[in-house]
Protein backbone atom coordinates (compact mmCIF):
# COMPACT_ATOMS: atom_id res chain seq x y z
CA UNK A 1 0.00 0.00 0.00
CA UNK A 2 1.59 3.25 -0.97
CA UNK A 3 1.13 6.55 1.13
CA UNK A 4 1.95 10.03 0.83
CA UNK A 5 3.38 12.07 3.49
CA UNK A 6 3.52 15.75 2.47
CA UNK A 7 5.39 18.28 4.66
CA UNK A 8 7.58 15.29 6.09
CA UNK A 9 10.86 17.10 6.68
CA UNK A 10 9.25 18.62 9.45
CA UNK A 11 9.01 18.03 13.31
CA UNK A 12 5.34 15.98 12.78
CA UNK A 13 5.93 15.08 8.97
CA UNK A 14 9.41 12.76 10.06
CA UNK A 15 7.59 11.06 12.85
CA UNK A 16 5.13 10.14 10.11
CA UNK A 17 7.20 9.01 8.13
CA UNK A 18 8.76 6.58 10.67
CA UNK A 19 5.83 5.37 11.62
CA UNK A 20 5.14 4.80 8.16
CA UNK A 21 7.95 2.79 7.42
CA UNK A 22 7.14 0.64 10.44
CA UNK A 23 3.71 0.12 9.59
CA UNK A 24 5.13 -1.59 6.62
CA UNK A 25 3.74 1.12 3.68
CA UNK A 26 5.49 2.16 0.56
CA UNK A 27 6.19 5.32 1.78
CA UNK A 28 6.85 8.74 -0.10
CA UNK A 29 7.73 11.85 2.08
CA UNK A 30 6.65 15.29 -0.23
CA UNK A 31 9.02 17.80 0.18
CA UNK A 32 10.73 20.90 -1.01
CA UNK A 33 13.97 20.29 -3.21
CA UNK A 34 15.97 22.14 -0.56
CA UNK A 35 14.30 21.02 2.22
CA UNK A 36 16.77 18.92 4.77
CA UNK A 37 16.72 15.06 4.79
CA UNK A 38 18.20 15.08 8.20
CA UNK A 39 15.57 12.95 9.54
CA UNK A 40 14.08 11.05 6.21
CA UNK A 41 17.85 9.02 5.95
CA UNK A 42 16.04 6.05 5.55
CA UNK A 43 16.76 4.38 2.30
CA UNK A 44 13.09 2.90 1.66
CA UNK A 45 11.69 6.59 1.91
CA UNK A 46 10.80 7.79 -1.63
CA UNK A 47 10.57 11.76 -2.45
CA UNK A 48 8.54 13.61 -4.92
CA UNK A 49 8.98 17.28 -4.56
CA UNK A 50 5.12 19.12 -5.40
CA UNK A 51 3.84 22.53 -6.42
CA UNK A 52 1.25 23.32 -4.91
CA UNK A 53 0.99 27.02 -6.33
CA UNK A 54 0.19 25.71 -9.86
CA UNK A 55 -3.04 23.86 -10.19
CA UNK A 56 -2.46 23.01 -13.64
CA UNK A 57 1.54 21.96 -13.43
CA UNK A 58 0.32 20.33 -10.58
CA UNK A 59 -2.51 18.20 -12.08
CA UNK A 60 0.27 17.51 -14.94
CA UNK A 61 3.10 16.16 -11.94
CA UNK A 62 -0.02 13.49 -10.41
CA UNK A 63 -0.77 12.33 -13.80
CA UNK A 64 2.92 11.72 -15.03
CA UNK A 65 3.14 9.98 -11.38
CA UNK A 66 0.48 8.34 -11.92
CA UNK A 67 1.23 6.63 -15.49
CA UNK A 68 4.58 5.38 -14.02
CA UNK A 69 4.13 4.18 -10.26
CA UNK A 70 0.05 4.60 -10.17
CA UNK A 71 -1.83 6.22 -7.45
CA UNK A 72 -1.29 6.18 -3.72
CA UNK A 73 -4.02 4.50 -1.32
CA UNK A 74 -3.83 7.13 1.45
CA UNK A 75 -2.36 10.34 1.79
CA UNK A 76 -1.35 12.41 5.08
CA UNK A 77 -1.88 16.08 3.80
CA UNK A 78 0.53 17.43 6.56
CA UNK A 79 2.26 20.69 4.55
CA UNK A 80 1.30 23.83 5.94
CA UNK A 81 3.39 26.76 7.89
CA UNK A 82 2.85 27.54 12.06
CA UNK A 83 4.41 30.85 11.60
CA UNK A 84 4.44 33.21 8.70
CA UNK A 85 6.61 36.36 7.78
CA UNK A 86 3.14 38.12 6.44
CA UNK A 87 -0.42 36.65 7.23
CA UNK A 88 -1.57 36.67 4.48
CA UNK A 89 0.93 33.40 4.19
CA UNK A 90 -1.29 31.62 6.48
CA UNK A 91 -4.30 31.85 4.09
CA UNK A 92 -1.96 30.91 0.79
CA UNK A 93 -0.43 28.16 1.63
CA UNK A 94 -2.65 26.34 4.44
CA UNK A 95 -5.65 26.60 2.17
CA UNK A 96 -5.05 28.50 -1.17
CA UNK A 97 -2.23 25.32 -1.40
CA UNK A 98 -4.11 22.74 -0.23
CA UNK A 99 -7.27 23.44 -2.62
CA UNK A 100 -5.33 23.37 -5.33
CA UNK A 101 -3.29 19.87 -4.50
CA UNK A 102 -6.84 18.40 -3.59
CA UNK A 103 -8.47 19.45 -6.85
CA UNK A 104 -5.83 18.57 -9.10
CA UNK A 105 -5.98 15.04 -7.72
CA UNK A 106 -9.29 15.52 -8.30
CA UNK A 107 -8.46 16.14 -11.87
CA UNK A 108 -6.30 13.30 -11.99
CA UNK A 109 -8.26 10.88 -10.83
CA UNK A 110 -6.07 10.18 -7.93
CA UNK A 111 -8.43 10.59 -4.93
CA UNK A 112 -6.84 8.58 -2.07
CA UNK A 113 -8.71 5.75 -0.24
CA UNK A 114 -8.54 8.44 2.94
CA UNK A 115 -6.86 11.57 2.82
CA UNK A 116 -5.83 12.81 6.09
CA UNK A 117 -5.68 16.91 6.37
CA UNK A 118 -3.92 17.67 9.48
CA UNK A 119 -5.61 20.49 11.12
CA UNK A 120 -5.75 22.09 14.24
CA UNK A 121 -7.00 22.56 17.69
CA UNK A 122 -6.76 26.45 16.88
CA UNK A 123 -9.34 26.31 13.85
CA UNK A 124 -11.71 25.78 16.59
CA UNK A 125 -10.42 28.20 18.59
CA UNK A 126 -9.97 28.51 22.83
CA UNK A 127 -12.26 27.16 24.92
CA UNK A 128 -14.90 29.01 27.41
CA UNK A 129 -12.83 30.56 30.34
CA UNK A 130 -16.05 30.63 32.07
CA UNK A 131 -17.36 27.53 32.35
CA UNK A 132 -14.11 26.02 31.37
CA UNK A 133 -16.08 23.37 29.64
CA UNK A 134 -13.67 21.05 26.97
CA UNK A 135 -14.05 21.92 23.10
CA UNK A 136 -16.27 19.84 21.90
CA UNK A 137 -16.61 18.58 18.15
CA UNK A 138 -20.11 19.42 18.12
CA UNK A 139 -18.66 23.21 19.08
CA UNK A 140 -19.21 26.04 16.18
CA UNK A 141 -15.35 27.07 15.29
CA UNK A 142 -14.95 30.16 16.27
CA UNK A 143 -10.54 30.69 15.45
CA UNK A 144 -9.21 33.86 16.62
CA UNK A 145 -6.02 33.71 14.75
CA UNK A 146 -4.42 33.82 11.06
CA UNK A 147 -3.35 30.04 11.27
CA UNK A 148 -6.66 28.71 12.81
CA UNK A 149 -8.79 30.87 9.82
CA UNK A 150 -7.02 29.44 7.24
CA UNK A 151 -7.27 25.79 8.63
CA UNK A 152 -10.79 25.90 9.07
CA UNK A 153 -10.92 27.26 5.49
CA UNK A 154 -9.42 24.40 4.36
CA UNK A 155 -11.40 22.14 6.07
CA UNK A 156 -14.35 23.48 5.24
CA UNK A 157 -13.77 23.64 1.45
CA UNK A 158 -12.74 19.80 1.70
CA UNK A 159 -15.86 18.82 3.52
CA UNK A 160 -18.17 20.20 0.69
CA UNK A 161 -16.64 17.60 -1.40
CA UNK A 162 -19.48 15.55 -2.64
CA UNK A 163 -18.18 11.61 -0.89
CA UNK A 164 -14.10 13.16 -0.49
CA UNK A 165 -12.93 10.69 1.98
CA UNK A 166 -11.32 13.43 4.56
CA UNK A 167 -10.05 12.79 7.98
CA UNK A 168 -9.45 15.91 9.69
CA UNK A 169 -7.01 15.32 12.32
CA UNK A 170 -7.10 18.41 15.19
CA UNK A 171 -3.86 18.24 17.93
CA UNK A 172 -3.50 20.08 20.60
CA UNK A 173 -0.19 21.45 21.31
CA UNK A 174 2.53 18.42 20.21
CA UNK A 175 5.91 17.93 21.47
CA UNK A 176 8.89 16.06 21.13
CA UNK A 177 11.46 15.63 19.81
CA UNK A 178 12.66 18.03 16.48
CA UNK A 179 9.86 20.40 17.90
CA UNK A 180 11.45 23.76 18.55
CA UNK A 181 9.24 25.77 20.45
CA UNK A 182 8.93 24.04 23.62
CA UNK A 183 12.42 23.60 23.24
CA UNK A 184 12.48 27.24 24.36
CA UNK A 185 10.30 27.05 27.59
CA UNK A 186 12.84 24.08 28.43
CA UNK A 187 15.97 25.96 27.86
CA UNK A 188 14.43 28.72 29.95
CA UNK A 189 13.82 26.44 32.59
CA UNK A 190 16.96 25.12 32.72
CA UNK A 191 18.58 28.95 33.00
CA UNK A 192 16.39 28.76 36.11
CA UNK A 193 13.55 30.97 34.94
CA UNK A 194 9.91 29.85 35.07
CA UNK A 195 7.91 32.46 32.13
CA UNK A 196 4.38 32.48 32.73
CA UNK A 197 1.10 35.06 31.27
CA UNK A 198 -1.42 35.78 33.77
CA UNK A 199 -2.65 35.56 37.22
CA UNK A 200 -5.28 33.07 36.38
CA UNK A 201 -4.68 28.61 36.08
CA UNK A 202 -4.44 28.45 32.41
CA UNK A 203 -5.74 24.73 31.38
CA UNK A 204 -3.53 23.17 28.75
CA UNK A 205 -3.24 19.56 26.85
CA UNK A 206 -0.82 17.85 25.19
CA UNK A 207 0.18 15.06 22.64
CA UNK A 208 3.13 13.75 22.27
CA UNK A 209 4.39 13.43 18.64
CA UNK A 210 4.79 9.76 18.30
CA UNK A 211 0.99 9.35 20.23
CA UNK A 212 -0.22 11.56 17.55
CA UNK A 213 1.26 9.39 14.82
CA UNK A 214 -0.14 6.53 16.19
CA UNK A 215 -3.79 8.00 16.30
CA UNK A 216 -3.71 8.17 12.65
CA UNK A 217 -2.21 5.11 11.84
CA UNK A 218 -4.88 3.91 14.09
CA UNK A 219 -7.81 5.47 12.31
CA UNK A 220 -6.60 4.86 8.58
CA UNK A 221 -6.28 0.99 9.48
CA UNK A 222 -9.73 1.40 10.73
CA UNK A 223 -10.11 2.68 7.14
CA UNK A 224 -12.42 5.92 8.69
CA UNK A 225 -13.66 8.82 6.88
CA UNK A 226 -15.73 11.69 6.42
CA UNK A 227 -14.57 12.24 10.39
CA UNK A 228 -12.62 14.66 12.60
CA UNK A 229 -11.40 14.25 15.23
CA UNK A 230 -9.28 16.69 18.40
CA UNK A 231 -6.44 14.70 20.06
CA UNK A 232 -4.78 15.12 22.78
CA UNK A 233 -3.22 12.67 25.85
CA UNK A 234 -6.88 12.39 27.38
CA UNK A 235 -5.56 14.87 30.22
CA UNK A 236 -5.45 18.39 31.38
CA UNK A 237 -2.27 20.14 33.00
CA UNK A 238 -2.50 23.65 34.61
CA UNK A 239 0.52 25.77 33.09
CA UNK A 240 1.68 25.44 36.95
CA UNK A 241 2.00 21.67 36.29
CA UNK A 242 3.73 21.83 33.60
CA UNK A 243 6.21 24.16 34.89
CA UNK A 244 6.94 21.73 37.45
CA UNK A 245 6.88 18.42 35.52
CA UNK A 246 9.82 20.17 33.70
CA UNK A 247 11.40 21.42 36.77
CA UNK A 248 11.93 17.78 38.11
CA UNK A 249 12.98 16.28 35.26
CA UNK A 250 15.35 18.99 34.71
CA UNK A 251 16.45 18.95 38.28
CA UNK A 252 16.33 22.40 38.93
CA UNK A 253 14.80 22.78 42.88
CA UNK A 254 15.26 26.66 42.24
CA UNK A 255 13.77 28.68 39.97
CA UNK A 256 12.64 32.38 39.34
CA UNK A 257 9.27 32.89 37.88
CA UNK A 258 8.53 35.69 35.83
CA UNK A 259 4.48 36.65 35.73
CA UNK A 260 3.62 38.76 32.71
CA UNK A 261 0.31 40.44 33.30
CA UNK A 262 -2.05 40.00 30.25
CA UNK A 263 -2.61 43.50 29.88
CA UNK A 264 1.65 43.89 29.24
CA UNK A 265 1.68 41.56 26.89
CA UNK A 266 -1.23 42.74 24.94
CA UNK A 267 0.57 46.11 24.77
CA UNK A 268 4.18 44.11 23.53
CA UNK A 269 2.36 41.90 21.08
CA UNK A 270 0.34 44.60 19.37
CA UNK A 271 3.14 47.16 19.28
CA UNK A 272 5.21 45.07 17.49
CA UNK A 273 2.92 43.87 15.42
CA UNK A 274 2.36 47.22 14.67
CA UNK A 275 5.83 48.28 14.14
CA UNK A 276 6.77 44.75 12.03
CA UNK A 277 3.81 45.72 9.74
CA UNK A 278 5.24 48.63 8.38
CA UNK A 279 7.93 46.74 7.02
CA UNK A 280 5.87 43.86 5.61
CA UNK A 281 6.92 41.76 8.47
CA UNK A 282 5.43 39.80 11.39
CA UNK A 283 7.39 39.69 14.92
CA UNK A 284 6.85 36.40 16.70
CA UNK A 285 5.21 38.11 19.71
CA UNK A 286 1.91 39.78 17.36
CA UNK A 287 -2.00 40.00 18.10
CA UNK A 288 -1.89 36.35 17.14
CA UNK A 289 0.11 35.30 19.74
CA UNK A 290 -1.12 37.83 22.20
CA UNK A 291 -4.64 35.35 21.44
CA UNK A 292 -3.42 32.33 22.14
CA UNK A 293 -1.29 33.03 24.77
CA UNK A 294 -3.88 34.90 26.93
CA UNK A 295 -6.53 32.03 26.88
CA UNK A 296 -7.07 30.35 29.85
CA UNK A 297 -8.54 26.93 28.79
CA UNK A 298 -7.02 24.54 25.86
CA UNK A 299 -9.47 21.59 27.42
CA UNK A 300 -10.78 19.29 24.36
CA UNK A 301 -12.87 16.53 24.10
CA UNK A 302 -11.50 12.93 23.08
CA UNK A 303 -14.03 10.74 23.43
CA UNK A 304 -14.69 10.06 19.61
CA UNK A 305 -10.98 9.21 19.37
CA UNK A 306 -10.84 6.92 22.00
CA UNK A 307 -14.24 5.05 20.89
CA UNK A 308 -13.65 4.98 17.14
CA UNK A 309 -9.86 3.80 17.04
CA UNK A 310 -9.29 2.64 20.74
CA UNK A 311 -6.92 4.86 20.86
CA UNK A 312 -5.11 5.53 24.31
CA UNK A 313 -2.19 7.43 24.53
CA UNK A 314 1.21 5.42 25.66
CA UNK A 315 2.80 8.97 26.66
CA UNK A 316 1.71 11.32 29.19
CA UNK A 317 3.40 15.25 29.77
CA UNK A 318 5.75 13.32 32.40
CA UNK A 319 6.89 10.63 30.13
CA UNK A 320 6.93 12.81 26.89
CA UNK A 321 8.91 15.35 28.21
CA UNK A 322 11.27 12.70 30.28
CA UNK A 323 11.61 11.13 26.83
CA UNK A 324 11.98 14.18 24.98
CA UNK A 325 14.84 15.35 27.65
CA UNK A 326 16.89 11.93 27.05
CA UNK A 327 16.86 12.35 23.29
CA UNK A 328 20.19 13.21 22.07
CA UNK A 329 19.12 16.38 20.06
CA UNK A 330 17.91 17.77 23.35
CA UNK A 331 20.95 16.81 24.96
CA UNK A 332 22.77 18.83 22.73
CA UNK A 333 20.49 22.18 22.62
CA UNK A 334 20.24 21.59 26.73
CA UNK A 335 23.52 20.73 28.42
CA UNK A 336 26.45 22.41 26.16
Amino acid sequence: MKILITGASGFIGSFLVEKSLEQGFETYAGIRASSSKKYLADERIKFIDINYADKESLISQLNEFKRQNGAWDYIIHNAGVTKCDRKSDFEKINFTFTKNFVEALCAAEMIPKIFVYMSSLSAWGAGNEKTLEPIKLSDAPNPNTAYGKSKINAENFIANISDFPYLFIRPTGVYGPREKDYLAFLKSVKKGIVPSIGLKPQYLTFVYVKDLAKAIFLLIEKQIARKSYFVSDGNVYTGKEYAQTVKTLLGKRFTVKICLPVFVLKIICFSLDTIYGWFGKSPVLNRDKYNILKARNWKCETEALQNDANFVADYNLMQGIKETIEIEFYKKKLFT
